[in-house]
């Protein structure tokens, strides 16, 4: 029998590689994303794969929580949540930026995480099988000048994340933290507000990881012997590492 992922933000990026790599192994797909053409389009590129869409913002907990109740019979049984969606806005310092980026990042990348895994936590606890992929970030354990608001909601996942571990000791529920550090996709476009200059001088001259690298890691880590459970997976590319001690001489 087929197994059933379902993915967030899918449209792009990381969720839609991930959307290709699970397909590519015959599982079922629930992708979720807030473009609904988007996912039409991937849907029917991953023809004949069994592919249920929902088109929904994370950060609405209403349309979360009816997307998982009004899925079909056939995509009931989730076996794997990969909670993908989110983003960062901005690099301003925390003194002059925009409050309504601290409130989306916020709303995005802990609410939305939040309101899918606890959708869906029930049925896989009365299952007593599941797997709960978070996507964190370097960024949640190490800081760096502007990552303020961004930085702390995914230290939050990172805990989060093994919070959830803690409680759901004695099932067979497993629960994996993803970091990427820096990676190539819509990110920084995103970060950026749509400067697609400025989000490629991110790049330039680097060869950072791809979706597709964090795709092939995040099914390796749910496609383990059901007894193995990866905790946390920090992955760098190599062109990348920690910066010293920031020090200001007068």
């Amino acid at each position: 029998m087929s197994k059933t992922v379902l993915i967030t933000g899918a449209t792009a990026g990381f969720g839609k590689a991930m959307a290709e790599r699970y397909a590519s192994e015959g599982w079922n797909l629930i992708l979720t994303g807030r473009r609904k053409e988007k996912l039409k389009e991937l849907q029917q590129a991953l023809a004949p794969t069994p592919v249920h869409i929902a088109a929904f913002d994370v950060s609405d907990k209403q349309a979360c929580f009816d997307a998982v109740a009004q899925l079909p019979d056939s995509f009931k049984t989730v076996d794997v949540l990969v909670n993908n969606a989110g983003l960062a806005l901005g690099l301003d310092p925390a003194q002059s930026c925009d409050l309504n980026d601290w409130e989306t990042m916020i709303d995005t990348n802990i609410k939305g995480l939040m309101y899918m895994t606890r959708a869906l936590l029930p049925s896989m606890v009365e299952q007593d099988k599941g797997h709960i992929v978070n996507l964190g970030s370097v960024a949640g354990t190490y800081p760096y000048p502007g990552g303020n608001c961004y930085g702390g909601t995914k230290a939050f996942v990172n805990h989060f994340s093994k919070n959830l571990l803690a409680d759901l000791l004695g099932t067979r529920i497993r629960v994996t933290n993803i970091e990427p550090g820096l990676c190539e996709s819509e990110f920084s476009v995103v970060r950026f507000k749509g400067d697609k200059n400025a989000a490629d001088k991110v790049y330039q001259g680097t060869q950072p990881i791809k979706p597709e690298d964090i795709a092939e890691i995040v099914y390796w880590t749910t496609t383990l012997p059901a007894h193995i459970n990866i905790n946390s997976l920090e992955v760098m590319p190599v062109d990348q590492a920690f910066s010293p001690f920031a020090i200001n001489r007068k």
